[in-house]
């Protein structure tokens, strides 16, 4: 099986790219046709990956084997596990995709594991704070050559333009991607 490489389908694109949350084939071949540069799922499968030529990331349980996805989400908050179900997907062939929360977290994992991208998320956001705000609050701690997608499931276009303005790589998002990238993400 030859994969598809997230990392290059997110670096390559103009503008920022857009991951999408899928539960089946359809939900996969609409997003490839609206514009998505890679599928996210939940529980890999075979009938999903046979309908797109996008670059599948596997969130969730880790694949036992590379032959449905392309990619994997393993979350910082594994700790000591991290780097040795890392080098595990690593072997698989599977590009890895670090989760993380805070800056303590990402510094642990660029420290422990290295990853060439990181999946910032707002699940620890202060009630007052936005996910958006949240997300380009951690942004600034990731490296210049690191990947940085954001994980906003219900971003709005302005959110997707704010991201892109920022300097992140992709936005992780469920639903409608044509409402976000239209007749291709803006210009900004």
């Amino acid at each position: 099986m030859t994969h598809r490489r997230l990392s290059q389908a997110i670096a390559e694109g103009d503008g920022i790219s857009v991951l999408v949350h899928v539960r089946d084939a359809a939900g996969a071949r609409r997003a490839e046709e609206n514009g998505a540069e890679g599928i996210v799922v939940r529980e890999v499968d075979d009938d999903v990956r046979a309908h797109t030529v996008l670059p599948l990331l596997a969130y969730g349980p880790e694949p036992e084997d590379a032959s449905v996805a392309d990619a994997v989400v393993l979350a910082a908050a594994d700790g000591e596990a991290l780097p040795g179900r890392a080098d595990r997907c690593h072997a698989l062939g599977l590009e890895i995709v670090i989760r993380v929360r805070d800056d303590e977290e990402l510094e642990h994992v660029l420290e422990h594991v290295d990853p060439e991208i990181v999946l910032l998320t707002a699940d620890t956001a202060d009630e007052e704070q936005s996910p958006l705000d949240r997300v380009l609050e951690l942004l600034p701690d990731v490296p210049a050559g690191k990947l940085a997608i954001a994980e906003l499931v219900d971003a709005s276009r302005e959110d997707v333009e704010e991201l892109e303005r920022a300097g992140v790589d992709a936005v992780l998002v469920s639903g409608n991607v044509e409402g976000l990238v239209g007749d291709g993400v803006p210009d900004v």
